[in-house]
C-alpha cells in the first residue's frame, strides 16, 4: 500500500492548523451570536403580551437600549397600572422614555418622536416596544408636520366627545372619508385627534399622512417583530396580570390620583384607571371595578390586533406563547 511521505512536522502542522481554523469558526459564530445585525429592534403586539420581557431579554444579549413606544407607560403616575418595567429590568439595560411625564402634561406622538431622536445610541440596537399603534406607525413611516391645534377647538372638541363619539363619525365620514374607512372607529381620542387637525387646517389627516416626512428610523436597518396569542390565551394572562396588579398595591396608585383627577387628561386613559377609581368612591366593588378592567383591556387588546394586521402585514409574526426570544435570534441570524 502506497503511503505518501511528507516534510518532518507537516502532519502536526496540518492538524494545528485544522484545529485553529476550527475554533476561528467558533469564535465567529460567538460573535455573530453577541452581536446584533439590526441597528434597531420594534417589537409591537397586543397589552400583556410580553413585549417588555422580550425587549429586555434582546437588549442583556446584544447590549441594547430599550425605548419606551406606549403612549402610557410615559407618565410618572403610573407604574403598576401600565406595567412598567420593574427595578430588576431596569438594572439589566438601559431604558429610555417611561415615567417622565407628569401626569397633568400635555404630551403627544409628535413630543415623544422629538425625544426618541435624542435618545443615546448603544452599542448595540434600540429596542422599541409598545403597543401603541400611532407611535410605532410615526416611527416607522413618519409623522406629519400639523400646526398646533387652537385650545378653541380642542375644547369643543372635547365638548363634542363628552356627547358621544357619533358627532366625529359623521363629520369624518364626510370631510375624510379615506381615514374615515381605516381608523378605529370605538377610539375617541384618533376620531377627535382627525376631526380637529381637518377644522383647523381644513385639511383632511389622511392627506397630510400621505405627504409626510421619512420615517426616524430607517426599515432597511431595521426589524419589525409583531407578538400574537391565541385570544383565549391572551385573555387569561390579561385577567392574571391584573390580578397581580392589584395584589402589587394599584389601588394605592390610583388613590393618588383621586384628588387631581381630570377624565379628560391624556393619561386618564390607562385602563383600569376609571373602574378602580370607582371602587374607591364606593360605587363599584372590588370584583366588579377588576371585571370591567379586564374586559376593558381585552377590548383593546381585540382592536390592536385589528389594526396590527391591518397595518403591518409586512412585519414578522412571532408566537409570544413559545420562546419569542428564541424565535427572534433566528431571524436575526437568518
Amino acid at each position: 500500500m502506497f503511503r505518501p511521505r511528507y516534510p518532518s512536522g507537516f502532519l502536526l502542522r496540518l492538524k494545528l492548523f485544522l484545529i485553529h481554523l476550527d475554533f476561528r469558526n467558533v469564535l465567529n459564530h460567538i460573535r455573530r451570536m453577541s452581536q446584533a445585525p439590526y441597528a434597531n429592534i420594534v417589537i409591537a403586539g397586543p397589552t400583556a403580551s410580553g413585549k417588555s420581557a422580550l425587549a429586555v431579554a434582546l437588549a442583556e444579549r446584544f447590549g441594547g437600549a430599550v425605548v419606551n413606544a406606549d403612549a402610557l407607560q410615559v407618565y410618572d403616575c403610573w407604574r403598576i397600572l401600565t406595567a412598567r418595567p420593574d427595578d430588576a429590568d431596569l438594572a439589566r439595560a438601559p431604558h429610555h422614555l417611561y415615567g417622565h411625564i407628569p401626569a397633568d402634561a400635555t404630551y403627544s406622538v409628535g413630543h415623544w418622536l422629538r425625544e426618541v431622536a435624542e435618545v443615546p445610541r448603544p452599542e448595540g440596537p434600540l429596542i422599541f416596544t409598545g403597543g401603541t399603534g400611532l407611535y410605532l406607525s410615526a416611527l416607522t413611516r413618519g409623522l406629519a408636520e400639523i400646526p398646533p391645534i387652537p385650545p378653541t377647538i380642542r375644547a369643543e372638541g372635547d365638548r363634542l366627545r363628552a356627547g358621544g363619539l357619533e358627532a366625529f363619525r359623521t363629520y369624518l365620514a364626510t370631510h375624510d372619508p379615506v381615514l374615515y374607512q381605516r381608523v378605529d372607529r370605538a377610539n375617541g381620542m384618533r376620531l377627535q385627534r382627525a376631526w380637529e387637525v381637518h377644522r383647523t387646517t381644513g385639511t383632511a389627516l389622511s392627506d397630510w399622512q400621505r405627504n409626510q416626512p421619512k420615517a426616524l428610523i430607517p426599515n432597511d436597518t431595521t426589524l419589525h417583530v409583531v407578538l400574537f396569542f391565541d385570544p383565549s390565551v391572551l385573555a387569561e394572562r390579561i385577567a392574571l396580570r391584573f390580578r397581580r396588579m392589584v395584589q402589587a398595591g394599584v389601588l394605592d396608585e390610583v388613590a393618588a390620583q383621586r384628588s387631581g383627577w381630570d377624565p379628560t387628561l391624556p393619561s386618564s386613559r390607562a385602563l383600569g384607571a376609571a373602574p378602580l377609581l370607582e371602587h374607591l368612591e364606593g360605587r363599584l366593588t372590588l370584583q366588579e371595578a377588576e371585571e370591567q378592567a379586564v374586559v376593558s383591556s381585552r377590548q383593546y387588546a381585540k382592536r390592536q390586533r385589528t389594526w396590527f394586521r391591518s397595518n403591518m402585514p409586512d412585519w414578522i409574526r412571532i408566537n409570544g406563547d413559545r420562546e419569542p426570544i428564541q424565535d427572534v435570534m433566528k431571524v436575526m441570524i437568518n
